[in-house]
């Protein structure tokens, strides 16, 4: 029973045309649908269901809500007791009200993210097929992302006052939600705040990742490239096509991946994220690093922070 994997995110972008071809050019993903209210859906290549990404006009950046899909349509009616017993209201939206999707369960994290499990999405296949598939399609446009792999949300952190909404968002997903803690930052005159945790469901480093700040917010949203390499041909593509690049190529120490960060054209924070890293499973130990370690965790090849990378999110 719970959550397999992340489903889709769905984002605010202020020019959607323009968002469109950020994500269509760059990153290489296919728009697959759009909505009677100007909603865009796309998807990368070597994905299976309708959408992994969702377009909304606003008149700001940032994130409407994160989904991640369970194995089995009655595992939303058990995860729906689980999470109301922990204190927390939810909704089940019926089937249809995303489009190609079936029954919803829509709830906020104790950080006031929205997050939505579903069990059915419509099945489209990946471009290279199932059966004797090519290693990759012959149309991939830009970085030729795999797949939706990840992504970091700001949490209000006020140790001052009390407030660590990363340690709740963490032991929310932990209790109720079966997730896995592969990596934390541990901060603070006894170096034991927890201001940063890296969790999983698959066995891939993280699904997802909280991180402390003043608001709660979306840092970024994360697609997987093969290798070093493709990560590489990214930063290329980023500038022939004159994208704001935040963090040029580099390595984590956190989860060990190769990594770029960039913007889209309204502001949010896109990643390009290659290497497995290391195999996240349950009995694994928890990496903890310290406060004084922190710079070369994030960036591991100068040990420095960039200010932009803590500082700046939607």
């Amino acid at each position: 029973m719970g959550v397999m994997r992340i489903g889709h995110v769905s984002i605010k972008v202020m020019d959607m045309a323009a968002a469109v071809k950020h994500y269509e050019e760059v990153l290489g993903m296919k728009t697959t649908l759009q909505d009677e209210h100007g909603n865009v859906y796309l998807k990368c290549w070597d994905e299976w269901d309708k959408y992994s990404l969702v377009l909304t006009p606003s008149d700001r950046a940032g994130i409407n809500h994160v989904a991640y899909k369970v194995r089995r349509e009655a595992d939303l009616d058990a995860l729906q007791q689980r999470i109301e017993a922990y204190g927390i209201a939810t909704e089940m939206l019926a089937e249809g009200t995303m489009p190609a999707t079936g029954r919803v369960l829509k709830f906020n994290l104790p950080s006031t993210h929205e997050m939505r499990l579903y069990a059915t999405k419509e099945y489209v296949g990946t471009d290279v097929g199932t059966t004797n598939p090519d290693p990759w399609p012959d149309d991939l446009k830009g970085a030729g992302a795999h797949w939706l792999d990840h992504l970091l949300l700001m949490c209000e952190l006020n140790p001052a006052e009390g407030i660590n909404r990363v340690a709740e968002n963490t032991k929310f997903m932990s209790e109720v939600l079966d997730f896995g803690l592969s990596e934390q930052v541990l901060v603070g005159p006894e170096g034991n705040i927890q201001a940063a945790t890296w969790m999983f469901r698959t066995t891939t480093p993280h699904d997802i990742a909280f991180v402390g700040g003043p608001t709660n917010g979306l840092h970024h949203i994360s697609f997987f490239l093969d290798s070093w390499h493709d990560v590489l041909k990214a930063a290329d593509v980023m500038a022939k096509k004159k994208v704001k690049i935040d963090v040029a190529p580099t390595r984590h120490g956190i989860t060990r991946g190769e990594t770029i960060y960039f913007f889209d054209p309204s502001g949010n924070r896109n990643e390009t994220f290659a290497g497995l890293g290391y195999l996240a499973q349950p009995d694994r130990p928890v990496t903890t690093w310290t406060e004084d370690k922190l710079g070369s965790g994030i960036f591991y090849h100068t040990g420095e922070l960039v200010s932009s990378f803590t500082e700046v999110y939607t």
